[in-house]
């Protein structure tokens, strides 16, 4: 019950300080936001893929060859951080053309 109640403040807070940031009397722009989400979509699904398709390659791998399995998992993981790095770039790009 704490927890939630600490969940709850929490969001209330960064909402109540947040709320002087939309005060602002500038026009939107949304024509920047509707590209940013495109392209955070698109980057999020082709790493998706790219993940899924390393996965299968590491699970196969495995399979085929039990005893490398130490040397096979630690390429995986390396790989699945730069994948994901990918997805984490186009993230900070579209963030800071907002």
């Amino acid at each position: 019950m704490r927890l939630k109640l600490m969940y709850l403040l929490s969001t209330l807070s960064v909402l109540c300080f947040s709320s002087p940031l939309f005060a602002q009397g500038a026009p939107a722009n949304y024509s920047t936001l509707k590209i940013g989400g495109i392209a955070m979509g698109i980057a999020a699904g082709l790493c998706g893929i790219g993940q899924g398709m390393a996965t299968k390659g590491a699970a196969e791998g495995i399979a085929r060859n039990p005893g490398a399995a130490a040397q096979i998992r630690t390429s995986f993981i390396i790989g699945l951080v730069l994948i994901e790095s990918l997805a984490l770039y186009t993230f900070a790009i579209v963030f800071l053309k907002l």
